[in-house]
């Protein structure tokens, strides 16, 4: 097999019918891996332009693996508040904007999406290494840090206030070491 005949691609050919190596597919055939037809899904565009939709409905289960996803491969950059100060950074990386800027406040989700599938700039593609739904949870992470940035008293629910207005003691006040 390693010594196989072969045709280069497009190579003329004496065997084949009309004399190509090309062929065309036989009817019926089915496509190997995935038919990436939903073009935001794959791409974050609709029309070629960046959508600022999802291709699906974020769910809370979804946020929690966004939020694991985002802590994996975007906190040793970005840290854990999306303010780009993550340790790699603090190791001499160059510093990411932060994702409370205006500019990345208003971006389209398409966009973050294209910048996680593609990298930007120092920011490697994770298209190989990201599942293209986990991508997707991650840019819906990122708006709950945007939002939670944004957020005001009023915001909280009833039942968390109190949790605001008395937080848990720490260090030796609550028992720690001394």
């Amino acid at each position: 097999m390693h010594d196989a005949p072969r045709y280069d691609p497009l190579e003329a050919s004496t065997l084949l019918p009309g004399g190509a190596s090309a062929q065309p597919l036989v009817d019926g055939t089915v496509p190997r891996g995935y038919l990436r037809l939903d073009e935001l899904r794959y791409t974050g565009k609709v029309g070629g332009a960046d959508a600022d939709l999802f291709p699906f409905e974020i769910t809370r289960a979804d946020l929690d693996i966004g939020q694991t996803r985002f802590e994996t491969y975007c906190m040793p950059c970005h840290g854990p508040n999306g303010e780009g100060n993550g340790m790699v950074v603090q190791r001499g990386y160059r510093r990411p904007a932060s994702f409370h800027i205006d500019r990345l406040r208003e971006a389209p989700a398409g966009q973050i999406f294209d910048r996680i599938t593609n990298g930007f700039g120092v920011m490697p593609s994770y298209r190989s290494q990201i599942d293209v739904d986990d991508r997707w949870r991650i840019v819906a992470y990122v708006r709950v840090l945007q939002a939670a940035r944004q957020g005001t008293r009023a915001d909280v629910p009833a039942e968390m206030l109190a949790a605001l207005d008395n937080p848990t003691p720490s260090g030796a006040e609550a028992g720690g070491a001394q």
